[in-house]
This record gives C-alpha cells, structure tokens and sequence, in this order.
C-alpha cells in the first residue's frame, strides 16, 4: 500500500475555476419550478441561456481506455450524476499546500446524485472523501486520491467500480457558490441538530434548533468539520442539512410565482459551476420536464454505508470501506430500487 496525498486536483489544461458540491439537484429542478410556476417558455429560454453562458464545461470526464458498466433493463431510464466538490479559492477552510496544487483545486466532497427511471424522487448518496478504496491501477488509498492521480476520469471509473453502474453526467461546484446561491434564495433556514462554532478569526457560533443562513453564515456552516470530533461525518451531515433546506426554500410558493427570484438563483449560481459538455441546458430542461412532481420531500440523502474510521497500514486516518454493504448499494441501484433500499434500511439523514 503507498501513502497518497489527499490534496486532489484535475489534470492540467482542464477548465478549473468556481466549482463544488452537492447542488445538481438544483439544476435539475430548475425547470420543475419553472413549468410549476406557469412561466413562459420564452422566460425558460432566457433563464438556459443564461445557464449555458456562465457555466463551464470540461472535454474528458469519463475513462476510455477502460470498459464501463453497463446498465441493466431494469435501470434503463435511471440517471447517476457525479457531483464533485473541488476547493478552488480556499472555500473549505482548508488552504494548506493549496498554491502547490494545480488549478487550486481538491476534492472535498463526492456524491453520487441517482434519479430513477420513473422520476418521482431524488436520492443523493455522500461517498466520505477518506474512504480506502481500490484505485484502478494504483491501489488501495482514500477515494478522494483519484482526482490527483488522474482526473476526473479516473473517480468516475473508481466510483463505477464501487456502485457498478454508469455514471451519465458529471458537475463540479465550488464552496464559494453556497455562498452566491444561498445569498440569490434570500437566506435559507436549517434545523442545527447540534451547536458548533466554526473555527478562525471570523468563526461564527451556529446555536442548535431552527436558524437562518445568510450566503457568508452557509459558506461556514457547510465547510467546517475540525470542531467535529467526528470530523467529515458531521460536516457531511451538515451538507446535506444544508441541501435540502436549499430544495425547500428553491420550491416553496414564494420562489415559484417570483420569476425575478428564480433568475437570480440561475445567474448568480451559474459561474460556480462546471458540468461535462453533454449536460447542457436543454438535457437540463428535459430532465427538469420530467421531473415535474418531485418536491423537496421526495429527496432522499445518505451516505455510503462504513466501518467506521481507522487507520491504513502506512499509518493514515481512514474511513473503512465495507464491500457487502456497498454491494447492496449498487444491486439497488442497478435495479432501480434505491429509495425504497435507503427506507428499508434507515439511511437516509
């Protein structure tokens, strides 16, 4: 076994700026809201043009070189994004050895966003970026290495290796956009399980129970996780705490009937993300068509099941992958039936 850096970054010549976790979901719903609205086609038109003018695309985000999964009938409709969080301008408080790292990026965050073939909800599974896993042609080192050793192309085919599945789009998002999108919703309200405050100079105290989120408060909210005794766990749980206060807020009447609203979300979101170049704004469109009944409560999230944290045996703090539990992940997701598997089991957060 050999010692990876966990600093992960995209191949070089990539488009590399705004990008981070979690909120494909978003994009995917914006045409819900719209068509639930009432809005005009020609306002739906603008508000994609918009979307495909700031958003960025990059060339290679899936393997070659190497055969896929293939998609069995029973999942033929289904849709798996890749959501990627990369820390470009330091959003995650983490900025050790970051102007060694090209672009400035890392990865931070992985999830594996599945929409089912009959597009009634929404399951968005976090992948714990310290989980051991097999890289192909590299070894066992924390997931989140295959960024640095590869690219893009190399954590999707590490994480079609786990779910055994394809993945169909790719999205990248910066911490900074939590701040911009939040900010566009006019604030978001999450209920804190737990009072923490975050850490440097400008930390801010998050008491437990109800409370609102401004863009700078979000930014500290979803990034922190050294005042964690569990570390990335809470701060995981925090994200997605985050994510479906967000779906709330983007699909409660208030934004529904306010087109001027809507367009803020779209264009101050848009700059911070990355997506590949097949999710343009017509795929989005057509997703979000289909996808007209589902509501913040049809979003399901939870995290790939583990064994808890441990050490490898060069001596690095791990997540301890577990292979049978990950193997029933990717049975329900090949077989279309992971909502009612993350129920079954009491996953979800």
């Amino acid at each position: 076994m050999s010692q990876a850096d966990t600093t992960s970054e995209f191949d070089e010549g990539r488009p590399g700026r705004k990008k981070r976790p979690v909120l494909i979901v978003v994009l995917s719903l914006l045409t819900v809201v719209l068509i639930a609205g009432g809005i005009a086609f020609g306002y739906l038109y603008s508000l994609m043009n918009s979307f495909q003018s700031k958003a960025q695309t990059i060339e290679s985000v899936f393997p070659t070189d190497e055969p896929r999964p293939e998609r069995p009938d029973a999942s033929s409709d289904a849709v798996n994004f890749l959501v990627i969080g990369s820390d470009v301008r330091g959003g995650s408080g983490e900025t050790e050895n970051l102007a060694d790292v090209p672009n400035g990026g890392r990865s931070d965050t992985m999830m594996l966003v599945n929409i089912p073939g009959d597009r009634s909800s929404v399951n968005v599974m976090s992948i714990m970026r310290d989980t051991w896993v097999e890289i192909p042609g590299r070894g066992e080192h924390k997931i989140n290495a295959a960024l640095a050793f590869g690219g893009v192309p190399l954590l999707v085919q590490t994480i079609e290796g786990l779910v055994e599945a394809p993945i169909d789009h790719v999205a990248i998002i910066d911490f900074e956009g939590f701040k911009a999108l939040t900010d566009a919703l006019g604030g978001v309200e999450v209920n804190n399980p737990r009072a923490f405050t975050s850490g440097g100079s400008a930390g801010e105290h998050f008491p437990a129970g109800v409370i609102e989120l401004d863009g700078d408060s979000a930014l500290k909210f979803v990034r922190e996780r050294k005042q964690f005794k569990d570390g990335d766990y809470t701060r995981v749980a925090n994200q997605q705490l985050y994510m479906r206060a967000v779906m709330s807020e983007f699909l409660n009447a208030d934004t529904l009937t306010n087109p001027g609203k809507i367009s803020d979300v779209v264009s101050e979101f848009s700059p911070y993300v990355t997506v590949d170049q097949s999710l343009d704004s017509m795929t989005l469109a057509k997703m979000g068509v289909s996808m007209r009944d589902v509501r913040s409560s049809d979003i399901t999230t939870f995290t790939l099941p583990n064994r808890g944290v441990g050490r490898s045996a060069d001596g690095q703090s791990i997540v301890i992958y577990d292979p049978a539990a990950t193997a029933e992940v990717a049975d329900a997701i090949k077989n279309d039936t992971l909502s009612q598997y993350v129920a079954e089991n009491n996953l979800q957060n």
